[in-house]
């Protein structure tokens, strides 16, 4: 057998030159106790970056998988954050070491909205699924989910005295669900368009809602009495009672039963918004006492909520000026007027603070109330930007811009790549900036404004580099003071392509004139100044009949290939210029070319989907491959290989053998369509660029592909994704109702179900082995060898086969189990329960086995009641049951109160609150030693 072609793996290395992804909102986080406002956390494609806004550094990267982070919440005691990606799935980190222990599979799409109670104990999401999914946080379990929304949920809160949950949709409805049946109770109807955003004000006694229109709607909530929701429900006057589907009288409200058993809602009038567009993203500080609103524009508008002191202040003194209208109004007119009427509206409650001006579209917002009343809002712009500012309170309070970061991206897509001969420095060009980047560090070093540009290198050297813009320009820029040395007008059309002639003595531009023009490199002087600087000098002309998309020079300046608008790519000699060859077969044009190092072949790239291999010698099609889903922008070999690399619209990076016609690898990472990339010289790196924002770092590694092996990988993947898309398993006896069991089947809870049965199956082996062995010394009367335990037993340490089938079911994620044992066959179940009633017997993970069994009895409940076997089973559980879970319920209700009992002893002792207050009573505390300190110095 021959030797096999070796091949290396690239792997993802870095994701750099994005400050915030769109699809995601901004959050303050507090990190370590340090300092409230100082970071913000932000989505970065699939991780998390928290930059620290003051120094305008990223403190910390929350790293994700593959799927794009799509929501972001901070838990009230700021310690973790929930991630919401867009395959469903929520990640919960921990802010202190940046790890995440505890997700949720539940969505089937996007997560779009998620929210923690007042506790931090539970969390509800939304998503683009039109579910409600409310999680149990502390036993990393799904508690429930909701159904009955229509459309992409836009919010979701908790309130926090009432277990009661508040739903916004796309749907143009408002839901109230109440948490201890499950069932949503009232549907408000109030909204013309969709729901955008929603917030609770004043004690969670009124809801702000946010539309399509440029008002912000207020409901006023009123809570009924707890006697008169059980004992004598009361109507509303006024209100008609429509179906779901009725949609006569959009203004009114529905109501999901005859009677308004929990709470009513009225709407207490709206805000006019200054915008016309719709609400974009409302947002409240902690304390609701700001709101931020803002549309797809500039501008964010701020309103205030005033206190009830405060807005009585307020109807005074509008009492006092309307007696003193009227007691004017009496002395002209003579007449005795009656007593002025004032009445308190919305405005006079929710007053319109600022409006802050950003400097490009705004995506997202958050807000932040400080110590002393300061408020600092942090914005994620859509041209990759955070803004963060801050108002000080005032009667006239202003915003102040505190930073703004933008150095570590660009603000729009980055259209042209390109690595120094050093293999150290990247460059990066987009439509407005061109940055030049440290590869081992990912730091800018130069940031410098230029035109749109489309193509760019560096100069032999690397201390200059030239640009080719859209407006047909050449721009040459200084990397030693950052500054342009020279604007060369090349072109009238774009010049779309730029390559360096292999001599390295100059340059040549293809451009959409329908013109090739070379240029040579060249020093000159300028008056006054002694120094030289390059310049470039233009010296033929190849006029063409189509535009030009790409140029590229032959390794060994022989030839020159152009390729056209036309879907052909024409070869001509470099010296004299003559037409050599023409490559056609193309369905549309060829947007990307490169010619291997050897002169022997040149790969074409085009809109067609299609890369072409050709031999430069009689211009022969050798291989035509379908290369991508969509669009093939950009294509490019492996220095000194026959290797090259393709990137297209459909987000993927694939590389090929040109000899054997084979996909070696693909790079997936981008999240939208991939403009551009370059290989540096060594071949050991590669950095892409995309639509979303984002520039990839990838790197050669030493380990070694094996195709057939990739290729296995790639279909076992593939199964495993329409195995977790297959059809959910069925509740036996769950209906089509509004709650539902809120996991969802996937590839984890599948394999752990096999994991669970093939435990059971080691313990019937062990079982009838033991049987079989007792059997035998009973026949032959003496003592015989004992059979050799389960290898899988012995790997584990010997354990018992009973302990083993409990340490299986003990490492199944939380938040998987009940999915894992609704996948079980009931054959299983028998065995599962015996074992269960030796485990509670025994006192082992009681609260565990107890789950396991409560659940399994639910959802087999018709089988095992009528199984005569396992009555004795179920008998024996009932008693074991009580008596262990009692026990437990006492040891625990023991141990509470004996930390109670000890907290206030320390606490009578040396006078320390602990808990809650103990930070506050620390600072009272030094401020006091502070206080006699000085008195005692003062007396001395």
């Amino acid at each position: 057998m021959g030797l096999t072609k070796q091949y290396l793996r690239y792997v993802p290395s870095a994701v750099f030159g994005v400050i915030g992804s769109q699809k995601a909102n901004i959050a303050y986080v507090t990190l370590r106790g340090g300092e409230r406002g100082r970071y913000v956390a932000v989505a970065a494609c699939e991780h998390v970056f928290i930059w620290d806004v003051r120094k305008g550094e990223k403190v910390l990267i929350l790293k994700g998988q593959k799927h794009e982070v799509t929501f972001l919440c901070t838990s009230p005691d700021g310690i973790h954050l929930a991630v919401g990606y867009e395959d469903g799935a929520v990640r919960i980190f921990s802010l202190l070491n940046s790890e995440s222990n505890v997700s949720f599979n539940g969505h089937k799409t996007a997560v779009t909205v998620m929210h923690y109670d007042a506790l931090g104990a539970r969390l509800v999401t939304g998503s683009r699924d039109t579910d409600v999914i409310v999680w149990d946080i502390i036993n990393e379990s799904g508690l429930y989910r909701l159904r009955g929304h229509k459309d992409v949920i836009t919010q979701a809160l908790f309130l926090k005295d009432k277990n009661l949950l508040v739903t916004s949709s796309k749907d143009s409805f408002v839901k109230w669900w109440d948490l201890d049946t499950q069932h949503c109770f009232k549907t408000m109807v109030g909204h013309r368009s969709e729901v955008w955003g929603m917030v609770l004000l004043n004690q969670e006694n009124r809801l702000l809602t946010g539309s399509a229109d440029s008002e912000l709607r207020a409901w006023d909530i009123n809570y009924l009495q707890e006697e008169k929701a059980v004992g004598e429900p009361k109507v509303k006057k006024g209100k008609t009672l429509l179906d779901d589907d009725d949609d006569e009288d959009m203004e009114e409200e529905v109501d999901e039963s005859p009677e308004e058993r929990i709470l009513s809602c009225e709407k207490a009038g709206s805000i006019l918004r200054e915008a016309r567009d719709r609400v974009v993203s409302l947002a409240a500080d902690a304390k609701a006492r700001v709101i931020a609103c803002h549309g797809n524009d500039f501008i964010l508008e701020l309103f205030t909520v005033l206190s009830e002191e405060e807005v009585q202040k307020r109807m005074k003194k509008k009492m006092k000026k309307a007696k003193k209208k009227a007691s004017k109004a009496q002395e002209d007119e003579g007449v005795e007027a009656a007593e002025p009427a004032v009445d308190r509206t919305l405005k006079d409650e929710i007053l319109r603070l600022i409006n802050i001006k950003a400097s490009a579209k705004i995506r997202w917002v958050d807000c932040l109330s400080c110590a002393g009343g300061e408020l600092k809002v942090a914005l994620l712009l859509q041209n990759n930007t955070v803004e963060t500012y801050s108002l000080k309170p005032s009667d006239k309070p202003t915003a102040n811009k505190t930073s703004r970061l933008t150095l570590g991206g660009h603000r729009t897509d980055v259209r042209t790549l390109a690595f120094s001969s050093d293999n150290l420095a990247v460059l990066s060009a987009s439509g407005d900036t061109v940055k030049v980047w440290n590869r081992s560090t990912l730091q800018v070093i130069r940031t410098m404004a230029c035109e749109y540009a489309l193509c760019s290198l560096f100069v032999p050297g690397d201390r200059q580099i030239i640009l080719g813009t859209k407006s047909g320009n050449l721009q040459i820029f200084e990397l030693a003071s950052g500054s342009l040395l020279e604007t060369v007008d090349a072109h009238t059309g774009a010049l779309w392509s730029l390559c360096l002639a292999p001599d390295q003595r100059g340059i040549v531009t293809g451009s959409a004139d329908k013109t090739v023009k070379f240029w040579e490199f060249e020093l000159i002087k300028d008056e006054g100044t002694a120094q030289k600087r390059l310049t470039v000098k233009h010296t033929r002309t190849l006029q063409l009949e189509e535009d030009i998309l790409c140029v590229k020079f032959s390794p060994d300046h022989r030839l020159l290939a152009v390729s056209l608008l036309d879907n052909t790519v024409k070869v001509f000699y470099t010296d004299t210029l003559k037409f050599f060859l023409s490559l056609y077969g193309h369905k549309l044009p060829v947007l990307c070319l490169d010619i291997s190092h050897d002169n022997t072949l040149i790969a074409t790239g085009s809109a067609d989907r299609n890369v072409k291999i050709w031999g430069l010698d009689f211009g022969d099609c050798h291989r035509s491959m379908f290369a991508h889903d969509d669009s093939v922008m950009f294509l490019q070999f492996v220095p000194k290989t026959h290797l090259f690399f393709t990137s297209g619209k459909d987000k993927k990076i694939k590389q090929w053998d040109a000899d054997k016609f084979e996909l070696i690898q693909t790079l997936e990472g981008h999240h939208r369509e991939v403009w551009c990339l370059t290989i540096s010289p060594n071949g050991d790196h590669i950095v892409s660029s995309s639509h979303d924002k984002s520039l990839r770092l990838w790197e050669r590694t030493r380990e070694p592909i094996i195709l057939e092996e990739e290729r296995e990988t790639v279909r076992e993947a593939e199964f495993e994704e329409d195995m977790a898309k297959g059809d959910a398993p069925v509740v036996p006896g769950e209906t089509e109702g509004e709650a539902a069991p809120a996991a969802k089947k996937t590839v984890e809870t599948v394999k752990a179900a096999e994991r669970i049965m093939e435990a059971l199956e080691i313990y019937k082996e062990e079982n009838r082995k033991m049987e079989e062995y007792t059997y035998a010394c009973q026949r032959a009367g003496n003592e015989i060898p004992p059979p050799r335990p389960n290898p899988i037993l012995v790997a584990f340490g010997n354990v018992s086969p009973t302990r083993y089938v409990l340490d299986v079911i003990r490492k199944v994620r939380s938040s998987e189990l009940e999915v894992s044992l609704l996948v079980l066959p009931f054959p299983y179940i028998p065995e599962l329960l015996k074992l269960f009633s030796s485990y509670i017997q025994q006192g082992l993970e009681v609260e565990l086995v107890c789950r396991c069994l409560f659940f399994l009895l639910k959802i087999h409940f018709g089988q095992i009641s009528s199984n005569q076997m396992l009555l004795s089973v179920i008998d024996e559980l009932r008693t074991n049951t009580v008596s262990k879970v009692r026990e437990i319920r006492d040891v625990m209700g023991f141990n509470s109160a004996a930390l109670q009992f000890l907290q206030r002893e320390i606490e009578s002792k040396e006078d320390v609150m602990f808990f809650a207050d103990a930070t506050g009573q620390l600072a009272e505390k030094k401020r006091r030693r502070k206080k006699r300190e000085r008195a005692v110095l003062t007396i001395a």
